[in-house]
């Protein structure tokens, strides 16, 4: 488990629609979990959660309104509401 492994898997939601989708798609975190595990990302969801505080850190202050829209709404995986989609 690591949150290297996470921000992998972040980056992946962020470039993925399909995977993004199909992840999203899934109505529990535990469900979420073990697909996340089988996409194979090794990370715990405290990892996922703790990795996207890091990338919106790493990010710095030259943020798109996309990116803070992404990072505010979709940082959370394990919500069951979704993030939806920038823009619509």
């Amino acid at each position: 488990m690591s949150v290297e492994q996470a921000k992998a898997f972040i980056e992946k939601m962020k470039t993925d629609e399909a995977f993004h989708e199909k992840i999203m798609a899934i109505e529990t975190p535990e469900e979420r979990l073990n697909a996340i595990e089988e996409a194979g990302f090794e990370c715990t969801a405290e990892e996922i959660n703790e990795a996207g505080v890091d990338v919106a850190v790493e990010i710095g202050g030259g943020l798109t309104k996309e990116e803070e829209w992404y990072i505010k709404n979709c940082k959370n995986y394990f919500n069951t509401q979704g993030c939806g989609s920038y823009g619509k």
